[in-house]
């Protein structure tokens, strides 16, 4: 006679599948933990290591909007041109309409910022406080699209930026990555664009219409400018002939 086989009851000190789904979801829990804040040190750690490497003498940085194109595989025009043979009418207009307080500061205008935040607490419409070290990094790093996360992820590396590389350096790499149309980057290639010449025979005024093209690049053409362009690179050209002391930085 075959005997019915016992099922065996848990023991006093065997533990039930509520407790063992219990340490099984801890320890999910924990490697996902792990995982994610691996994850985020990698991505924090990365825009420092391309600083870093960006110091190195002939590399040409990319934007994060080249690198989109690549991959969506849509064309782009981009031409790297060293600083000194870019036409210094064209750093000259940028700062005076971009960053008056390029050579003083160290990569975040505190002043500035500190206007802008006011503003907002205020509930009045606020106004951008960007430098152009905190522009450089955002379009080497970080998303186009304005947020204030992003705004506050910006300031530590844009000051990091700013101490490891020299003025001349970060005005450089700022030409070279800003976009000027749908898929324009870097200032020669927005002067073949637009004017069929290099960057290094652009006029005062080309240089000036191409800079307030800068804010708005998707609609605003240098070429053909509105009343409202050209008045506001008359303005810009004006500064930059007044420039002196905000550019030292750039001298050699």
């Amino acid at each position: 006679m075959v005997k019915a086989k016992q099922i065996k009851k848990p023991g006093k000190n065997e533990p039930s599948w509520s407790s063992k789904y219990s340490r099984l979801k801890r320890v999910l829990i924990n490697r996902f933990t792990k995982s994610f804040l691996a994850i985020l040190f990698i991505l924090a750690a990365l825009p420092i290591a391309f600083t870093l490497i960006y110091t190195i003498p002939g590399t040409t940085p990319g934007s994060t909007l080249m690198l989109a194109r690549v991959f969506t595989l849509q064309s782009m025009d981009r031409r790297w041109i060293a600083l000194d043979d870019i036409a210094q009418v064209v750093p000259q207009s940028v700062i005076m309409s971009e960053d008056g307080q390029f050579c003083s500061h160290r990569g975040v205008d505190w002043n500035e910022l500190t206007a802008v935040i006011d503003d907002a607490l205020d509930g009045e419409k606020t106004r951008g406080a960007s430098t152009l070290s905190m522009q450089t990094v955002k379009n080497l790093f970080f998303w186009p699209q304005r947020s204030f996360v992003r705004k506050v992820i910006e300031i530590p590396y844009a000051m990091l930026a700013d101490l490891i590389w020299s003025k001349r350096r970060m005005m450089e790499i700022y030409l070279n990555i800003a976009e000027w149309d749908e898929g324009i980057f870097g200032i020669e290639a927005a002067s073949q664009h637009y004017f069929k010449r290099s960057a290094s025979k652009l006029s005062r005024r080309q240089a000036a219409l191409l800079t307030v093209t800068l804010p708005n690049p998707k609609n605003r053409n240098p070429a053909k400018p509105t009343r409202n362009l050209t008045k506001l690179a008359r303005v810009i050209e004006k500064r930059a002939t007044q420039s002196g002391a905000y550019i030292k930085c750039l001298e050699k």
